[in-house]
């Protein structure tokens, strides 16, 4: 597994002091990010070749928000690729060993000249090495969003959404679901399906759906087609 080491910043954190929900994904990202760039398979790389990696969905597990200051690993590896899908784990621990989350992923490698999926090829797979996958209960890729549903305020893509591709960061959209649906207990677990890559000045229309202790946040273009759908669960156990 590729690690590295960090300690929790006051800008990573919520109003408690805790690592935020979208801290955890940055780390996520950035450690997957990291990896590609210390093996050589970076952003210079695949731009120079007209690919790029896109994230399908995320399925995130969490055990603990830790406070600021605290010391912390992340890791990633992928457990194998087929046709046009990437697998890849990761985890995030505290320094005494116990597990703050663990998250399965699903990549789509794009062309981008054609601007459509493409077959893994060993250059692009084979390259981040086979691992067995980790300890998780694995939920589906697609996320079924129950009937009904309260359209929230609309709003536009602005700056400070994008990302170095131009369209609108993974953990964006997590946020946006957050700020649409007012979920404000501690997620214990996150599920997110990607459907279409948002760019500047898109209005995104938000439609939100509630069920116990669940909440799902469709965030949909005007025609009511999704670019994103969200699942939140929460636990108040988690509420420390």
């Amino acid at each position: 597994m590729y690690t590295f080491d960090s300690r929790i910043r006051y800008s990573e954190t919520d109003k408690d002091g805790r690592l935020s929900l979208n801290g955890i994904i940055n780390y996520m990202q950035d450690c997957t990010n990291f990896q590609s760039e210390d093996i050589g398979v970076g952003i210079d790389f695949l731009n120079e070749r007209q690919v790029m990696w896109v994230l399908n969905s995320w399925q995130i597990v969490i055990d603990d928000y830790p406070f600021m200051g605290e010391d912390i690993t992340i890791g990633t590896q992928s457990y194998g690729y087929e046709k046009m899908f990437g697998y890849r784990n990761f985890l995030i621990t505290k320094q005494d060993g116990s597990r703050v989350a663990v998250a399965n992923s699903v990549w789509v490698l794009m062309d981008l000249k054609k601007k459509r999926p493409m077959i893994i090829t060993p250059e692009y797979g084979d390259v981040y090495g086979k691992y067995e996958p980790l300890e998780m209960d694995y939920a589906p890729r697609k996320i079924k969003v129950p009937e009904g549903g309260e359209e929230g305020e609309r709003f536009k893509v602005k700056e400070y959404h994008l990302d170095t591709n131009n369209h609108v960061n993974n953990g964006q959209y997590v946020r946006m679901a957050m700020i649409a649906s007012g979920v404000s207990k501690r997620v214990r677990e996150l599920r997110v399906e990607y459907k279409k890559q948002a760019v500047l000045g898109d209005v995104i229309v938000p439609v939100i759906y509630k069920k116990d202790n669940e909440t799902f946040v469709s965030l949909n273009e005007e025609d009511g087609k999704p670019y994103a759908i969200v699942q939140f669960m929460v636990d108040k156990r988690l509420d420390l």
